[in-house]
């Protein structure tokens, strides 16, 4: 291919630098045409960095005027649904950062923009393109586990909240707290590669432990003790699946717990898996022997890069891992759990077919 896709940034913070900027540039095929932010001046800074001439604080003003191939979303939650849309109907391929949007409702409306544009949008799941996850993925799909039973999955900080009083803890912004916030990660990545099951209820509770100190923030985020904190700062439940199969989940920005810990296990008829704080180990039997398998899996070598994957579905149609559909039924869990942590009782999906969306 000689041609360049023309790439475009909509959120300049830390994580649109590290993650996207720095892997987008790294391939052959992209070139960063324009950077947009609302802060005017970290725009300027990280567009003197990467020495981009066209800086823009309307997303609509850069969609129309730089004729760009690709956006990346790295905005709070609240901006992705009408910033993918309108990128979408402007003939843009988009790049949106999880969650896909506050609601399964909005997720919808995302995905319908794109199936009427006829573009491509994939979610910035991180966490299914490790190595660990790419490998279990196979694994799991060739049938080594067996049937999948059980699972249970959680991300668990100690000082992690990720600004105290920043859009992150404004539901109306965030849509929830470290549910959707780190939930999406893990949660994500268990109902994944367990191949997106059909749910049939959702139970759990949340907590809001950790909203008046300001001990707890995250490393390198500031907070603002003067700012709004309605979200919650943990989650735990249970999501029953209509195979008969189950997934415990907790997720906590901040805990009383000796280390931060991100767990995946996963448990199958023939053999078992975890990924924890991303060290994959299987267990399963040979010669009538229980045995514990940890591959050796080349950090250096990429199974699957994101950024590449998301380039290939535009350029060659490859099957994207992450596609906005995902989004849609990720929310829809999400929406359903916050209803059964206000209730207090399970909340029950209907039929794929006749599903209603609940937000709460």
């Amino acid at each position: 291919m000689t041609k360049k896709l023309r790439y475009g940034l909509i959120g300049a913070g830390s994580n649109a630098e590290k993650k996207h900027l720095s892997n987008y540039l790294s391939l052959p095929n992209i070139e960063l045409v324009s950077i947009c932010d609302v802060n005017q001046e970290h725009a300027n800074k990280i567009a003197k960095k990467y020495h981009v001439k066209n800086i823009y604080t309307s997303y609509s003003d850069m969609i129309d005027k730089e004729n760009l191939d690709i956006v990346s979303i790295c905005t709070p939650n609240s901006l992705h649904t009408p910033i993918a849309i309108y990128a979408l109907l402007h003939g843009v391929h988009v790049h949106c950062e999880k969650p896909l949007a506050l609601n399964a409702i909005e997720a919808q409306k995302i995905v319908d923009a794109k199936n009427k544009s006829g573009k491509q949008l994939m979610i910035g799941l991180n966490n299914r393109f490790t190595n660990e996850a790419v490998f279990l993925k196979r694994l799991i799909d060739a049938g080594y586990l067996g049937e999948i039973y059980k699972a249970k999955t959680g991300w668990i900080r100690r000082s992690g909240i990720p600004g105290r009083g920043t859009w992150f803890t404004n539901k109306e912004v965030a849509g929830g707290g470290v549910m959707i916030d780190l939930g999406v990660h893990f949660l994500d990545l268990a109902l994944y590669l367990m191949g997106l099951p059909e749910p049939k209820y959702v139970t759990g509770a949340t907590y809001q432990n950790f909203h008046q100190t300001a001990t707890r923030n995250r490393n390198g985020y500031s907070g603002n003790p003067a700012g709004v904190f309605n979200v919650e700062d943990s989650a735990a439940g249970l999501l029953s699946l209509q195979s008969g199969a189950i997934v415990h989940f907790e997720f906590a920005w901040a805990s009383n717990i000796e280390n931060d810990q991100t767990y995946l296990e996963i448990l199958g008829t023939n053999g078992g898996a975890s990924i924890i704080n991303g060290e994959l180990k299987v267990f399963s039997e040979l010669l009538d022997t229980t045995v514990d398998i940890t591959p050796i899996l080349n950090p250096n070598i990429k199974l699957k890069n994101e950024f590449e994957h998301f380039v290939n579905s535009i350029v060659f149609a490859e099957e994207l891992s992450a596609p906005a559909e995902h989004g849609v039924y990720m929310m829809d869990i999400i929406d359903r759990f916050y209803v059964s942590a206000s209730m207090g009782e399970p909340v029950f999906f209907k039929n794929k077919e006749k599903r209603v969306r609940i937000i709460n």
